[in-house]
């Protein structure tokens, strides 16, 4: 197993472009998977990286290993992956990104659900709003909320994220409600700022748009503390769903201007294009589906 150790080792580096990166994806030390690579480049009689203080780049021969290397190891993990798992079920790490309040809210609960069945599997859930690079972070799965803007990446719609105007009754008691979007210059909004657009909200009604400006009292990057100020009363926000819960049914928020569409995005499953998609990944994106399916 030393030259598939030594593949495993170069990939990980040249797709990370650090021993440190490769390493802890690796589950290894810096200075096993340097010796990985030094060995495989020994037994191959040509230099692969090209080591500076700060990164690690490739030769021309670096460059044609990497094109074929991963393909490799994809086809012989997938087939160790189904001939283990056709009989003990489900196995090994999955590694997956989300961003941090739908991960906290809803994919944690969901994971729970999925690895139920599968003892011998072994979730990595990494939250973050930023885009991590799958590639270099040894990503298996992201779920994304919005389009991805990313080519290489293959993408499997999982649903839609719908966005709810709420306020709580004892803001509305001392302030009133809203009729129509433009009444909502005179109130006091609360803005996401992970939005693209944080104090610009657009409203749709029967094809025609409306955008109001809004200068926000509150400003904050975290859609649950959005649902947290407007619970408490402290203004009107645009609230996801999926952070919702049961607030619109027990009447802890209420749904203004339920006639205008207030936006929505497209919710994702993304994995790198090129790659064989094991069992396990395949297995949780089926699950995601037909999960979020189900409590529409």
């Amino acid at each position: 197993m030393d030259l598939l150790d030594g593949l495993r080792a170069f990939v990980a580096t040249a797709e990370s472009g650090s021993f440190t990166k490769a390493a802890d994806r690796l589950g290894l030390s810096n200075r096993l998977t340097s010796k990985y690579v030094a060995e495989l480049e020994a037994r191959l009689g040509t230099r692969l990286l090209q080591r500076t203080t700060r990164r690690v780049g490739l030769t021309p021969a670096g460059e044609d290993l990497l094109a074929r290397a991963p393909a490799l190891l994809d086809d012989l993990d997938l087939m160790l992956s189904d001939m283990t798992e056709g009989t003990r079920g489900l196995s090994g790490v999955l590694r997956i990104s989300a961003p941090v309040t739908f991960g906290e809210t809803t994919l944690t609960e969901m994971l729970r659900r999925f690895a139920a069945p599968h003892p011998d599997l072994t979730i990595d859930l990494r939250l973050d709003d930023a885009h991590v690079d799958l590639a270099s972070e040894g990503i298996d799965l992201a779920f994304r909320i919005g389009t991805p803007v990313v080519s290489s990446l293959k993408v499997q719609r999982l649903g839609q994220i719908e966005t709810h105007l709420v306020a709580a009754p004892a803001y509305l008691s001392r302030h009133g409600t809203p009729r129509g979007p433009q009444d909502l210059k005179t109130h006091v909004c609360i803005a996401d700022t992970n939005r693209r657009t944080p104090a610009l909200w657009r409203f749709s009604k029967q094809g025609h748009a409306q955008d109001v400006l809004l200068s926000s009292r509150f400003m904050v990057n975290s859609a649950r503390a959005v649902r947290d100020l407007a619970r408490a009363g402290h203004g009107i926000a645009l609230v996801p769903d999926f952070i919702l819960g049961d607030d619109l049914q027990t009447g802890r928020l209420v749904h203004l201007l339920p006639e205008y569409e207030t936006g929505h995005a497209p919710l994702s499953a993304i994995y790198l294009e090129g790659r064989t998609l094991p069992r396990k990944v395949r297995a949780l994106i089926d699950f995601a589906c037909a999960d979020l399916h189900a409590k529409r």
